[in-house]
């Protein structure tokens, strides 16, 4: 079996309506919250910034938090902007939907697929895996990764998986010989 794994070259961009210019793409940039205390409540942002004009948005992670609702080593990454925490806090799916911001990763990825070898036997299988949650549609990644037509691709490959439908999960796929 032949693994292939999609990897996160950068982190993806926010698709967001800004309220200065109206372009509909941010980026976190660096990375990096903003923590404010009032009182025993915190507030924690992560800072973007708009791609078009540089203006600084937040988005909203914790309102209002009671200080002792948070991990203390959670609250030590908001402090010193932990990369790991950015990304973590970025890819959450609740916090896109309550901020009401979506993913674009165009060019924010890639495929790391080693080639078959001539001498292995067919049909191949392939495993793919994600390492971030990646939205993709599984004809156009093995057409990329087999250098194929995506025509070519729903002929040779046999998945349980829908081809056609974007995932962001690993899946399996067997190549069959060409006829």
């Amino acid at each position: 079996m032949l693994p292939w794994v999609v990897r996160r070259t950068r982190l993806p961009l926010l698709s967001s309506r800004c309220v200065d210019c109206g372009s509909r793409s941010a980026t976190t940039g660096e990375g990096r919250f903003r923590v404010n205390a009032n009182g025993k409540l915190l507030d924690v942002w992560l800072l973007v910034r708009c791609v078009s004009c540089d203006r600084t948005g937040k988005v909203p992670v914790h309102e209002r938090a009671p200080v002792r609702s948070l991990d203390p080593a959670e609250l030590h990454g908001y402090r010193v902007n932990d990369p790991e925490l950015v990304a973590s806090t970025l890819l959450d799916p609740l916090l896109a939907r309550r901020s009401r911001f979506t993913l674009d990763w165009t060019e924010a990825w890639r495929l790391e697929a080693p080639s078959p070898r001539l001498d292995e036997a067919w049909p191949v299988q392939v495993e793919v895996v994600f390492e971030d949650p990646v939205p993709l549609r599984p004809d156009r990644l093995i057409a990329q990764g087999l250098g194929l037509s995506r025509n070519e691709v729903l002929r040779r490959i046999k998945s349980e998986t829908s081809l056609r439908r974007p995932r962001n999960t690993g899946f399996t796929f067997t190549v069959l010989p060409m006829r």
